[in-house]
C-alpha cells in the first residue's frame, strides 16, 4: 500500500466532474501534471483553472473512471470500462447515468473510489480502518496519521499533508454547517452541495469540528449495487482459492467490504443478505445459527457481478 494524500489540491469531488473528464478524453483531450500544452489546453476545454484541472483528473484516477498507463516514460489516459459504463464514450455507447440523476450512481461511485486496497487516502482509511462514529476532525487527523504509518511503513513527514487530505475528504462527504450567532438559525452552507457524495449522507457535520458517521440499515441503498460490491469484495478475499463461501464478520469489518465501507450496521447487512437472497432466487444465501454465520455464492453469481449493475439501471427511468 502506498500514500495518496495529495493531487486534489484541496478541491471536493464536484458533480459535473466526472463527466467532464470522460468526456475531454473522448473528445481526443488529454491530461497532463507536466506538459503545459497540454495543461493548458486541458484548461480551455473543460472550462476550469489549472488547479480544478488537476482536482478533476485527480478523482477520475481515484474513483477508476479513467486509467493511465506509463508508455516510454509517459503517462497515457483512458477511459475505463467503468467510466465507459457509467458515462459512455461519446458516439455509439451511452452511458447509463452520465449525470449522476440517480442515487445508485452515487453508492456505485462511493464503493469504487473506496474499493483500492493499494493508495491509501483519508477518505479510504475512514472508511476501511477507522472504527469512530463520533469523531473530531482533529483525532481523525492524529489517527490517520499513526495508522498510516504502519500501513504503509515508511516516513510521512509531518501531518499537515494527511490534515488537509482530512479536511478535503469530510468537504466531500459532509454539507458543512454555517453557524449563525444562535443555533436556531444555523442551516446547511450551500456551497457544499456540490459534491454528489454529500448526498449519501455517511456524514454529518455537527459543528465545531465534530463529525457523526453512524452506522445503520442503508434502506436506501439499492439491493443491486449491494450485491455488486459484494461480489467484488468476495472476489479479491478468494482469489486465490476455489472456495464458495466467506464469513458474515469479514463482510461486516474487513477493507473493502461492503459493511466497511457502507457503513453498515450488524443488523443491516444481516437485511441486505436477506434482501440479496431474495433478488437471487437464493443464488446467494447465508446462515446464522449456532454461532455460525456464512454466505455462499455461487459460481455462476460470482463470475457475473455485472449483471446486477445492469439490473439496477435497466428497471430506472433518468
Amino acid at each position: 500500500m502506498k500514500a495518496k494524500f495529495t493531487g486534489h489540491d484541496t478541491f471536493p469531488l464536484r458533480y459535473g466532474w466526472l463527466y467532464k473528464a470522460v468526456n475531454h478524453l473522448n473528445s481526443k483531450g488529454k491530461f497532463s501534471s507536466s506538459d503545459e500544452e497540454i495543461i493548458r489546453h486541458s484548461v480551455v476545454e473543460l472550462g476550469v483553472g489549472k488547479n480544478m484541472v488537476k482536482a478533476i483528473q485527480y478523482w477520475a484516477e481515484s474513483s477508476g473512471i479513467i486509467k493511465s498507463e506509463r508508455i516510454n516514460g509517459a503517462f497515457y489516459h483512458s477511459v475505463s470500462d467503468n467510466g465507459t459504463f457509467l458515462f459512455g464514450n461519446g458516439s455509439y455507447i451511452s452511458g447509463k447515468d452520465p449525470y449522476l440523476e440517480l442515487q445508485g450512481s452515487i453508492w456505485l461511485l462511493h464503493f469504487w473510489l473506496n474499493f483500492d486496497n493499494e493508495q491509501l487516502t483519508a477518505y479510504r482509511y475512514f472508511f476501511n480502518y477507522a472504527n469512530a462514529q463520533h469523531f473530531e476532525k482533529t483525532k481523525l487527523v492524529d489517527d490517520c496519521y499513526e495508522d498510516a504509518k504502519r500501513l504503509i511503513k515508511s516516513d510521512l513527514g509531518n501531518t499537515s499533508t494527511i490534515k488537509k487530505d482530512v479536511d478535503c475528504f469530510l468537504n466531500t462527504y459532509s454539507k458543512k454547517i454555517k453557524t449563525a450567532t444562535s443555533k436556531k438559525n444555523s442551516k446547511i452552507d450551500e456551497d457544499h452541495f456540490t459534491s454528489p457524495m454529500a448526498e449519501l449522507n455517511l456524514i454529518q457535520d455537527n459543528g465545531g469540528g465534530f463529525y457523526i458517521s453512524n452506522l445503520g440499515e442503508r434502506s436506501e441503498l439499492p439491493i443491486e449495487i449491494f450485491i455488486f460490491s459484494l461480489i467484488e469484495f468476495f472476489k479479491l478475499e478468494t482469489s486465490e482459492s476455489n472456495v464458495s463461501t466467506i464469513d458474515f464478520d469479514s463482510l461486516l469489518s474487513k477493507p473493502c467490504s461492503p459493511g466497511r465501507i457502507f457503513r453498515l450496521s450488524e443488523s443491516g447487512l444481516g437485511q441486505k443478505l436477506d434482501d440479496a437472497q431474495e433478488f437471487t432466487n437464493k443464488e446467494i444465501s447465508w446462515v446464522d445459527s449456532l454461532g455460525l454465520r456464512q454466505v455462499s455464492i455461487s459460481k455462476s453469481v460470482k463470475n457475473n457481478s455485472s449483471n446486477y449493475l445492469n439490473d439496477y439501471y435497466g428497471t430506472q427511468n433518468v
